[in-house]
């Protein structure tokens, strides 16, 4: 299942069931999951860590060294989870000794072509990458995110579960959970309804999450007011918690 004209490092590790490409490359300290299928021209660079069933396509560059001036060489990795698909011409980064050494990807994202995943950020499960949305460094994206073709989201900014970024969105401050953002630069449009019901939330949680929203948006109260009274409210509406976890733990405040 290795084409002939692959060149797969003596240092990688490649469990039962991989298939690899014409003309990939596969480095030292490279681990793949079985079940994986690398396609044509692929080139991944070690530390990495791949899991189980992953589907990489052509030309696509993983595990590269971070693109970083203070980076000289330091141990760092790349780790990715399961049942990934990584598309055409994606770049992903490993980490920097500034950022904890590693870039970390969960499982069951789909990545499209020419997305740019930079050194040290942190991507949950269940995301969606439309062609050509980058994040710099340090970067988190948490569960069930998606980002429209051409987001950029600058390094350090936080991006919430559920979230929803439209096309072309500039991201310059953290984006909280089931919020949709859009524009240069980024602004809330309100709550990411349709997402919500096709991931099986009721009407009931969703008119919560609103109510939640013009909380944040619309009260005129100070942000540690707003999560003061989420906190309160999260007995009765546990989603609530999410958006005030997410507040506390804001380092470039919120996109409002």
């Amino acid at each position: 299942m290795i084409h002939p004209s692959a060149l797969i490092d003596k240092g990688a590790w490649l469990d039962e069931g991989v298939s690899v490409g014409p003309f990939s490359i596969i480095g030292a300290g490279v681990r793949i999951g079985g079940g994986c299928k690398i396609g044509a021209h692929v080139v991944i660079e070690g530390p990495t860590t791949m899991g189980r069933d992953n589907e990489i396509h052509p030309f696509a560059s993983i595990g590269g060294a971070p693109q970083d001036k203070k980076f000289h060489g330091e141990d760092s990795r790349l780790e990715i989870g399961d049942r990934n698909l990584i598309r055409e011409y994606v770049t992903l980064n490993r980490g920097t000794a500034d950022g904890g050494g590693a870039t970390a990807i969960g499982s069951d994202n789909w990545i499209m072509a020419y997305v740019h995943i930079a050194h040290d950020c942190r991507v949950g499960n269940h995301t969606i990458f439309a062609n050509a949305a980058s994040l710099a460094g340090h970067v988190t994206v948490d569960d069930h995110v998606i980002l429209g073709g051409f987001s950029l989201i600058h390094q350090f900014c936080q991006v919430g579960a559920h979230a929803f970024t439209s096309m072309g969105s500039i991201i310059n401050r953290d984006v909280p959970p089931f919020v949709m953002v859009a524009g240069n630069f980024a602004e809330p449009k309100g709550i990411n309804s349709e997402g919500l019901k096709r991931r099986g939330f009721s009407a009931e949680r969703i008119s919560s999450i609103k109510r939640a929203y013009r909380l944040i948006y619309k009260s005129g109260l100070l942000i540690n007011e707003v999560q003061a009274q989420l906190s309160q409210a999260s007995d009765a509406e546990p989603d609530l918690q999410l958006l005030a976890d997410f507040i506390k733990r804001s380092e470039r405040s919120l996109i409002r």
